[in-house]
């Protein structure tokens, strides 16, 4: 997996190059994740992370071993004994000695190799005693947390790429602003987690299957609907590392990041109390009444941050992938349809309960007032969202 990022990141450098936005010079390091060169895996900041790492060396070296000798063996053979010196070919039939020894190393070797295995796996399963409980939610194409238990319970938010569309391009449609050097691995909202805590993140997912990985933590565990799977690290040092989607969840799973910041005791404490004070300004009334222009303005950048990556800023999607916006007979129909939509899903298209009522009203009005939608019903209330989760 590793040469895998680092030939992406080599790719990247390469293009960049050929563009004129940037130079193979200028590709670094990315602190908490993929390094230029890099031809190992990356050096865990957990116990279970060294373990995998050690791990790792132990079996290639078992393997650098069985390939030294047994390659040397048949070198030695071709070079020492073939025809041209004379040597005639053996007859023999069995060999009670070869037998035993082809039976008896094989299987000494994979206990060998078995052992420090099965520890790890052991190890990696044990979450229990979890001083922090975090819900893993997978959706296209985003991460949803819920701090279940332990300090932060109540903390909920989702996780989206921060990348800017000026840096990705679209299809058939080049960039037109310089890459970062956390391009496609940055989100907007970072797990936080204090260090020295044990942290049992608990996966699952709302359309297919994801998968959250962190390869610096030690973590790679699939997400899979309708079932629920679990994890743990322990960060030993602060930093922040980062990791992605591990499995091909669709058109835009290469952006679907995972980012997670581990803080002191201290730093952990404010930004619970910053995020609950957050959390709380954010929660509207949903019995207020807004303006078109308010809601069009907030639902802007519901859209911008949600649905854009599927419908395009243009509202037109992506052709045989993704349906228009603009045009669309649901979005100009009735706007029960619509929210009915948007509240359960279908198809491709994910429940987007997780947000709030005030948000998916502001969305959906954004929707019936722009590009060329003119819709009769052209601006739903948050009070209505409500009413449809009932």
């Amino acid at each position: 997996m590793r040469q895998v990022k680092r030939l992406q990141s080599m790719m990247f450098a390469a293009t960049m190059a050929a563009s004129g936005l940037a130079s193979a010079a200028e590709v670094q390091d990315i602190p908490g994740g993929p390094a230029v060169r890099q031809l190992n895996l990356h050096p865990g900041v957990t116990k279970i992370a060294e373990q995998i790492y050690s791990l790792h060396t132990f079996m290639l070296i078992i393997c650098l071993v069985i390939f030294v000798a047994v390659f040397g063996v048949m070198f030695y053979s071709i070079l020492k004994h073939r025809k041209s010196l004379g040597h005639k070919s053996a007859t023999f039939h069995e060999s009670t000695a070869v037998e035993i020894a082809w039976t008896i190393v094989p299987f000494v070797i994979v206990i060998a190799m078995a052992l420090p295995a099965t520890r790890t796996v052991v190890a990696m399963k044990d979450t229990s005693n979890a001083d922090i409980t975090i819900k893993a939610t997978g959706m296209q194409w985003k991460w949803g947390y819920d701090y279940l238990k332990g300090e932060g319970e109540g903390i909920a938010f989702l996780s989206n790429l921060s990348t800017p569309r000026s840096q990705i391009g679209a299809p058939g449609v080049a960039p037109t602003e310089a890459r970062g050097n956390n391009y496609l691995l940055e989100v907007d909202n970072e797990m936080v987690v204090p260090v020295g805590r044990k942290i049992r993140i608990i996966t699952t997912a709302n359309d297919v299957i994801h998968a959250w990985g962190m390869p610096m933590l030690g973590v790679q565990q699939d997400a899979i609907p309708g079932f629920v799977r679990d994890a743990w690290f322990k960060a030993e040092q602060t930093g922040t590392f980062r990791g992605q989607c591990d499995k091909l969840c669709g058109a835009e799973h290469a952006y679907m990041p995972i980012v997670v910041r581990a803080v002191s005791d201290a730093d952990y404490k404010i930004w619970v109390d910053g995020k609950k004070k957050e959390m709380s300004a954010l929660a509207d009334d949903p019995n207020k009444i807004y303006t078109v222009d308010e809601l069009k303005q907030r639902g802007e950048k519901v859209y911008t941050t949600n649905c854009v990556a599927c419908h395009q800023a243009t509202g037109k999607g992506v052709p045989g992938a993704f349906p228009a916006l603009d045009g669309s007979a649901v979005v100009n129909g009735a706007k029960a349809d619509q929210i009915h939509l948007l509240l359960n899903g279908k198809n491709a298209m994910p429940s987007w309960k997780t947000l709030s009522d005030t948000d998916i009203a502001a969305v959906i009005t954004y929707t019936r007032n722009s590009w060329s939608n003119k819709a009769a019903e052209n601006i739903v209330q948050p009070a209505e969202v409500l009413a449809a989760r009932k």
